[in-house]
């Protein structure tokens, strides 16, 4: 990575995590920024300054939140950076684990979420979530994007916003051609970035819609994925 950094070629966090668990590994692997968060809900500054915000509506994220409570699926949507859950569940705390934030428990949804949350969240078994996405997106076609971004989340954002829309949103304001931008992912989440970028890289093993939208594939952590693009990206 500090290859790529060093041949002043602008990296930038293209992440499902929140701003406040994004910012942590940002500023570990010294990157300037912005950060695109919340599966391309939104763009931030390292400041925490919003340059982007694509947030699902009030309305639309309650149409989420009953068809989970309906299926006792833990569900959680987000306010001023804060993880909002209605139920103090395993899954909001292997979340939140993950994710580097702390649960804040609220009576209703209806009442504390606020006029858009930038992002909802099932967090289930990969075998529940992998027969509930194409479900999902028939229901929601249209009016909402739905992926899983680890096997365990299925993520719903706003149909204006997913990885590809803040990609491009960034080019154009930091006028880079869409045939000079490289789009790296695993999750299906990834798949609309890596298929509008100038170079889409899949991680090996990732799910066949993710490796279908790709130009090429790289190793996995730990197994070099990324000293071969730089190798590619840079000429030594």
């Amino acid at each position: 990575m500090a290859k790529i950094i060093a041949a002043d070629i602008d990296v930038i966090a293209c992440t499902g995590r929140p701003f406040p668990g994004a910012l942590p590994w940002v500023l570990k692997l010294n990157l300037e920024g912005p950060i695109v968060c919340y599966q391309g809900a939104q763009v931030r500054a390292l400041n925490g300054d919003v340059i982007l915000d694509h947030g699902i509506a009030h309305d639309l994220a309650m149409e989420v939140i009953r068809f989970a409570r309906e299926r006792n699926l833990h569900i959680q949507a987000y306010r001023d950076d804060q993880l909002l859950v209605e139920r103090d569940r395993p899954e909001a705390h292997e979340y939140a684990g993950h994710a580097g934030m702390e649960i804040h428990v609220v009576g209703d949804f209806d009442e504390a979420m606020g006029p858009t949350t930038p992002k909802l969240v099932i967090v289930a078994a990969s075998a529940v979530l992998e027969a509930l996405l194409p479900q999902a997106r028939r229901r929601w076609a249209g009016r909402l994007n739905a992926a899983t971004s680890m096997p365990t989340y299925l993520e719903f954002t706003s149909v204006e916003s997913d990885k590809a829309t803040a990609l491009q949103f960034l080019c154009e304001r930091m006028d880079i051609p869409q045939a000079e931008s490289v789009a790296v992912g695993d999750g299906r989440n990834d798949a609309s970035m890596i298929a509008w970028a100038g170079l889409g890289v899949a991680i090996e093993g990732s799910p066949e819609e993710v490796q279908a939208a790709a130009d090429r594939t790289i190793p996995g952590p730990g197994r070099g994925g990324i000293k071969q693009l730089a190798d590619l990206l840079v000429r030594s």
